[in-house]
């Protein structure tokens, strides 16, 4: 398309209106960009108007939930040159887009790092909501299970709420397995009879969340007004039975802020022994792909707003370099450098330690506590 049209902008011609419609038909961000690299006016156009945030609302409209974008250098800034502020946005979601079309779904893998709490345990540690993690049935020759409190009201939900790997990934699918309690008269299955899944993110900034511990994980720190949810699946329905039962989202969703909460909705199963319903998972996890470390957020205070981090110095990094700073870096840089080689070192860690939960005393001389590393 020509930029002028018998000695006029094309712009000019169809108006601001008309013109912010055509734009708006283009679905990829490679197309969007090529617009703005037509002339200064359409350069213009596209910034002004914010094009390149609505096509990734467009793609994902979880994006409509970050409050402000920014960048971050690897080196300190040099002397500043004049630059619009939405100069520097139209830069960073034109790549967010782009990072957005090229992620495929063959590279989703589990992404879960670590467990948040669960709404209630009925027998703390040994059906702790860290079993569902482990992807065998038997840990420590004890099944590997987290069961709920019991209840005389089948209606009551029960919730598990897990931090992902990265606090920005596209997740599409979540896989849960009821458990089976072979060691009770029928063999049992505690499943919910729906199930819903809640993302988004933390309202305090990081590092001030209430995780899991021994002395905590009955609390209900998973309580809606210390969350900001950016997306609500519909409920899907919960086979009774013991297989690892995978709910695909209806579209890929961007997770911003790497927390999942799995809602349990409706209990199908009574114990025997009192008389009471409840929930019990063996299993659960999150597909998925990160978009870190090119991508990472910050909560802001005191809304709790999601910022979005672009670091385009790490787009040629490797893990190995991210795990090595200089101190010419700049503080920001260092800081999120820091952040992501923490998370990457805690999802070793945990990995190993699921390891060793399958040791026996006699063969190790000690055996850990159930649990993750915190």
């Amino acid at each position: 398309m020509a930029a002028e049209c018998s000695g006029g902008d094309f712009l000019e011609w169809v108006g601001p209106d008309n013109s912010a419609n055509v734009f708006g038909l283009l679905d990829h961000p490679a197309d969007l960009v090529r617009a703005a690299a037509v002339s200064r006016t359409w350069r213009r156009f596209v910034i002004e108007n914010d094009l390149s945030k609505s096509l990734c609302v467009r793609l994902f409209p979880e994006v409509a939930t970050i409050a402000a974008a920014a960048e971050v250098t690897r080196s300190p800034p040099s002397p500043p040159v004049a630059q619009w502020g939405s100069e520097r946005a139209y830069r960073i979601y034109s790549n967010l887009a782009g990072a957005l079309v090229s992620s495929s779904p063959k590279d989703s893998v589990a992404c879960v790092l670590r467990c948040v709490g669960a709404s209630s345990t009925d027998d703390f540690p040994n059906e702790t909501m860290v079993h569902t993690l482990h992807e065998r049935g038997l840990v420590n020759f004890r099944p590997s299970y987290w069961s709920s409190c019991g209840s005389d009201n089948p209606d009551e939900p029960e919730t598990l709420t897990y931090r992902l790997n990265s606090d920005i990934c596209i997740v599409d699918e979540i896989k849960v397995q009821p458990f089976k309690a072979f060691f009770q008269y029928g063999n049992p299955i505690y499943s919910s009879k729906t199930v819903r899944f809640r993302m988004g993110h933390y309202k305090l900034p990081r590092g001030q969340e209430s995780f899991v511990t021994n002395d905590d994980e009955n609390k209900m720190v998973n309580a809606d007004k210390d969350y900001m949810w950016t997306y609500t699946s519909p409920e899907f329905p919960m086979l009774q039975e013991n297989v690892l039962q995978s709910f695909k989202l209806p579209r890929p969703v961007l997770c911003i802020g790497g927390v999942v909460m799995i809602e349990l909705l409706g209990r199908v199963q009574k114990q025997g022994a009192d008389d009471k319903y409840y929930i019990c998972v063996c299993h659960v996890e999150v597909i998925g792909r990160s978009l870190s470390p090119l991508f990472m957020v910050d909560i802001s205070e005191p809304g709790g707003y999601s910022i979005l981090k672009y670091l385009p110095d790490a787009k040629n990094l490797s893990a190995e370099d991210m795990a090595q700073y200089d101190t010419e870096d700049s503080l920001e840089w260092q800081y999120f450098g820091a952040r992501y080689r923490q998370m990457n070192h805690i999802a070793v860690l945990n990995a190993l330690l699921m390891q060793v939960h399958f040791m026996h005393e006699d063969d190790v001389g000690w055996v850990l506590q159930d649990g993750l590393l915190q």
